[in-house]
């Protein structure tokens, strides 16, 4: 049974641009080596967004060796990027995308969630790359909802359900392609349950916890906005919900054991890959978003 490592919590609440109230749960400058191949977790509302005709969000900006993975639970998000992917995704829907050798993209609210206004709520999390992919060329995954599966939690009595974005869960494949073996999964469990996840030995193994508690090995308790972080050792991750029951993110994968150096949108191996990275992008050669005429 995997123990309990620590609990992060939000290091503080910041906006990305004027669309994005964040809390930071965790990045490459604190618990890298524990989170790996994990390297940054924003979680953005619940919030309120009054109507507008104004765009809301984040303009044109670099990545490179790395993926941006976004999950919408409400709202909407629009993304485009230097390669000419992208797409509007709203609850349910993912974006998983590859910066590696370079990206330039934006993120704003969907042009219809801004006029309604409304309830928001997201995730972005960074996932590394093995450094043999790092200067991968760059692409897009827009993974709408009806193409995750969701299943239920194998406890039966309807103690909860599974979505897979990311891995595999009993039989039910995620559609998200990967470059290292990894498990993403959006959990739903009812009150007073205890849960057991078959997990890989030493992979990374966390729980994020978006509604209500859990209680954990060691009688600990995580709520809303916290990480569970647990021990590598051991194949089975258990927790207990409590009297509301628990909507969860479950993050596991095989860490790279590789050297992470960061510096804001880039994260590379080196300090030389870098100061490379700025060169590029200050060049144009990470590309250039195309003219739209959306307003």
């Amino acid at each position: 049974m995997k123990k309990l490592e620590f609990i992060k919590r939000s290091h503080g609440s910041h906006w990305v641009g004027d669309g994005f109230p964040v809390r930071g749960v965790f990045s490459y400058n604190d618990i890298a080596e524990q989170m790996s191949p994990f390297l940054l977790l924003d979680y953005a509302g619940p919030a309120n967004f009054t109507p507008t005709t104004a765009r809301r969000g984040v303009g044109p900006h670099p990545h490179r060796g790395f993926e941006t993975v976004t999950i919408v639970y409400d709202g909407q998000v629009e993304h485009r990027d230097s390669t000419g992917g992208g797409g509007v995704i709203g609850p349910g829907d993912v974006q998983w995308m590859t910066a590696a050798g370079g990206i330039v993209h934006e993120e704003y609210h969907g042009a219809d969630f801004a006029k309604t206004g409304g309830p928001f709520e997201m995730i972005q999390l960074w996932v590394n790359l093995p450094a043999r992919h790092k200067m991968d060329r760059p692409g897009y995954q827009g993974i709408t909802a009806d193409r995750m599966p969701t299943v239920a939690l194998a406890l039966a009595d309807g103690a909860g359900s599974v979505r897979v974005i990311a891995g595999r869960y009993g039989d039910a494949q995620g559609p998200a392609h990967t470059f290292s073996t990894m498990n993403l999964w959006d959990l739903k469990v009812q009150p007073d349950r205890t849960v057991t996840l078959e997990l890989p030995e030493g992979h990374t193994a966390a729980l994020l916890v978006l509604r209500g508690s859990i209680a954990l090995p060691g009688e600990q308790i995580a709520r809303e906005a916290e990480l569970a972080v647990m021990e590598r050792a051991g194949t089975q991750l258990s927790f207990s919900t409590q009297a509301d029951g628990a909507t969860l993110l479950l993050l596991s994968g095989e860490p790279l054991n590789e050297p992470i150096v960061g510096y804001g949108p880039f994260v590379m191996n080196s300090e030389t890959e870098i100061r490379q990275a700025f060169l590029d992008f200050q060049s144009g050669r990470m590309g250039r978003i195309a003219a739209s005429a959306a307003t």
